[in-house]
């Protein structure tokens, strides 16, 4: 049983049997902790709305906490809190493999800023996009958003030989008409048991808009659906 709470935007805490995973924590209160449990902390990348300097509060709270920053993430920016990366903190890049409290991390490049995140913990694989996404934007050229597409495309058929358990996935409305292409490309090249579509900015109407789209027709079974910040999901895997 793994049990997931929203905690706001692209924010999501996953607890398994014997650890944390926060990833993407940047507003909002954190749930009550098991002091015992170990904790891992993701931050896709350096954007306001992805990295919370109040994560290395957490420091005070467990006893065996890891930090996985990307690389974009400038050390000044925990410097200040009495970190360094060859303490708590681990900082890694597009396309690297770490090993962290039995976690078997994998990163995968962003076509916005930093990296993706790809984990294999117990048996069980989760994906965090980031901002990993097929970001269409009107206002941008065509070369730009062919190129944007080619690099998401790109990264997502990677992840095409896994058996994704959870997976959280952009949904960003600011996109218009286009604002599922992300997450249709990723279903329907993936095998993903559950989604938990993210960075929608607030806007709950989102997932009956997904309902209503006909290419979810095939998964939208899968999709869980967000109504509020702090609601807790338990998943069988």
């Amino acid at each position: 049983m793994m049990k997931v709470t929203y905690l706001g935007h692209s924010g999501f805490l996953l607890e398994m049997e014997h650890i944390y995973c926060l990833f993407d924590y940047y507003k909002g209160g954190f749930p009550k902790w098991d002091p015992d449990k170990k904790m891992v902390v993701f931050v896709s990348h350096a954007h306001y709305d992805h990295f919370g300097k109040e994560i290395f509060r957490l420091r005070e709270s467990f006893s065996e906490i890891c930090y996985i920053l990307s690389s974009d993430i400038d050390p000044s920016e925990y410097a200040h809190a009495g970190f360094s990366p060859c303490s708590d903190i681990i900082s890694m890049g597009p396309n690297e493999e770490k090993d962290v409290f039995g976690i078997k991390v994998r990163t995968l490049r962003s076509n916005d800023q930093g990296v993706a995140y790809l984990l294999h913990c117990g048996g069980r694989t989760i994906y965090h996009a980031g901002d990993l996404n097929w970001w269409h934007w009107e206002e941008e050229s065509e070369v730009f958003n062919k190129m944007i597409r080619r690099t998401y495309q790109s990264e997502i058929n990677k992840l095409q030989q896994e058996k994704i358990d959870i997976a959280f996935v952009p949904v960003d409305p600011r996109l218009g008409e286009q604002y599922c292409w992300g997450i249709d490309c990723f279903m329907k090249r993936t095998d993903t048991k559950y989604v938990f579509p993210m960075h929608f900015w607030g806007n709950y109407d989102i997932f009956d808009r997904l309902m209503l789209e006909k290419c979810t027709e095939t998964y939208q079974d899968r999709i869980m659906k967000i109504e509020r910040e702090g609601q807790i999901f338990l998943i069988e895997a």
